[in-house]
């Protein structure tokens, strides 16, 4: 076989993965890489970012939105830092990722040489595996065995290092083929069991969460929930996985959820559910080891069964194995009427019902209008902040099953993911509308990402909620510190003339009957657009203001 720079055989290792697009700030420690790529410059797009924490972010929201590893290239040391936070988020979100990192030369490692990173120690706790392709013979088993990793069991984060020396090297390929998306199998012994469980309880609730989830599983799923009438509810920032229609959607449980949904889960005698500390109300509503409610805890991964609470039944099984054969079943349980998938639903229709506003711009009211304005597939993105609360509690996503993914949002809490997912979705779904929600803290911490939007012609709409401070934050303090304010003021760029300066309109909406024209005017746009929402400081959630927080 004809020998080819090391740089070329990575790029056809990828390309055999199925990759179509690579998010990225190029960098002189991976040069023959790109000069690889180039050779797929049309079929597998590099998509050049203005920031590496905007390159990850986009990649991660590639893997949320796909479910197929969103790919991450970045140059050594600095670089890498900077994409640090996207590995993070991949992490608890359990979203599959390749991330490329450029490294010093095998001959200079462990010299502290220009830009040098031990990425073994730096990633350790935030990559499900970490590699380094110290030889070019191995690139194509390097290649797959990342792949196979990050979608294997629970999807996740792997990083591989490249040393520059290698990349030049000339080399002969081996290839491989497309990596397996391996998925454990279900005990039917252990899912015997689970339907005994669930046979018995008189008041039972699903909670459904994580990354994984497939069309599939979503559609089996909402079948068994609607035959057997059982209110089921999802985690933080993952309510597209039940449709918002769904005659049992109970609501989703977040950070301040539904009083009455929190008072059910607590009141339930069985949990089928897979968690994390927000879903439990901050390890509040199950204790902990045990549960006063039984629990069937379901998960891909093996170490997350039995890593906080001791289940009643452990099943370690993909959610389409576990959905399709639990929809298989017709169980005909035997719930009270207020422990019914109805009765749940209606409380949800309750609290998902618009505000009255103590200013002129009223959030609640806006984001229940955007139920309206934008189809079931609309996809909507947001980052960290108050903000976050308005769409979280007023917007109704479409569920998966039917629509595929329509919320991408950081279960991390990351701020600056808004913007960069929003664009990646666009790139990834161009047909389709993408609402980029941001708070102004947030937006600014990857607003150069309109320059990647304008450059790909990957316009999303983006909605700015601007009170001129770190809200969160704030918040706290007035709460721990009354008026000890320090550190969360703000000063912010005109937000409209600077979405212009990129070629998207701009528009600001100070009132809440100024939404709709401006909103429809964007909808219109071939550009995309940025609408800046002037809001009080005052009104620090849907349902408090600032003055009153003091303890």
């Amino acid at each position: 076989m004809a020998l080819k720079h090391a740089g070329q055989v990575i790029a056809d290792a990828l390309h055999r993965q199925g990759v179509d697009l690579i998010f990225g700030v190029p960098g002189e420690s991976f040069l023959p890489v790109l000069d690889g790529l180039f050779t797929y410059e049309k079929e597998m797009r590099f998509i050049t970012s203005r920031h590496e924490s905007g390159a990850s972010f986009m990649a991660e929201a590639y893997g949320k939105l796909t479910g197929k590893p969103g790919v991450l290239m970045v140059t050594r040391g600095p670089g890498a830092s900077n994409a640090s936070i996207g590995i993070h988020t991949a992490l608890q979100d359990s979203t599959p990722m390749v991330v490329l990192i450029g490294q010093v030369g095998t001959d200079m490692a462990e010299r502290e040489a220009f830009q040098e990173v031990d990425y073994r120690r730096m990633f350790g706790e935030s990559a499900k595996w970490v590699g380094s392709i110290d030889k070019a013979e191995r690139i194509d088993e390097y290649i797959s065995r990342a792949f196979h990793l990050a979608q294997s069991g629970r999807p996740g984060p792997v990083v591989l290092a490249l040393p520059e020396d290698v990349l030049f090297a000339q080399v002969e390929s081996k290839p491989v083929e497309k990596a397996h998306v391996v998925r454990p199998g279900l005990n039917q012994a252990e899912f015997k069991k689970a339907l005994e469980l669930l046979k018995s309880a008189q008041k039972p609730i699903v909670l459904v969460g994580g990354g994984g989830w497939t069309a599939k599983a979503c559609l089996a799923l909402d079948e068994w929930l609607k035959k057997e009438n059982l209110p089921a509810a999802t985690a933080f920032r993952f309510q597209d996985l039940i449709d918002a229609d769904h005659p049992c959607y109970a609501g989703d449980l977040g950070i301040a959820p539904n009083p009455k949904l929190a008072q059910r889960v607590k009141d339930a005698d069985l949990v089928l559910a897979r968690l994390g500390e927000m879903t439990s109300g901050i390890y509040t509503l199950f204790e902990v080891p045990v549960t006063k409610q039984k629990l069937i805890h379901v998960h891909m991964g093996t170490s997350e069964l039995g890593s906080v609470y001791r289940p009643e039944i452990a099943i370690n099984s993909s959610y389409e194995d576990f959905c399709v054969a639990l929809n298989q079943n017709t169980l005909n349980l035997k719930l009270t009427s207020e422990f019914q998938g109805a009765s749940a639903h209606q409380e949800y229709l309750a609290f998902n019902q618009s505000l009255e506003s103590q200013s002129d711009l009223n959030m609640a009211e806006i984001v229940s209008r955007l139920n309206e304005f934008l189809p079931a597939d609309a996809i909507v993105t947001n980052g960290a902040g108050n903000f976050a609360g308005w769409v979280h509690r007023f917007y109704r996503y479409g569920g998966l099953g039917q629509y595929g993914r329509t919320q991408l949002a950081p279960t991390n809490g990351a701020m600056g993911y808004g913007l960069p997912a929003a664009i990646a979705a666009k790139l990834q779904s161009p047909e389709r509308v993408v609402i980029g929600f941001c708070g102004d803290g947030d937006f600014m911490m990857n607003c150069q990402e309109l320059a990647t939007a304008a450059r790909y012609e990957a316009y999303p709409i983006v909605l700015v909620v601007n009170n001129s401070m770190l809200g969160t934050i704030r918040m706290h303090q007035e709460r721990e510190f009354t008026k000890r304010v320090m550190g969360t003021g703000l000063t912010n760029p005109d937000f409209v003339m600077f979405a212009q300066s990129f070629g998207m309109p701009g528009y600001r909406v100070s009132k809440t009957e100024e939404f709709a024209a401006a909103f429809e005017k964007a909808l219109a746009s071939n550009k995309g657009a940025l609408i800046e929402l002037v809001l009080d400081p005052e009104v620090i959630t849907p349902t408090k203001l600032l003055s009153k927080l003091a303890k």
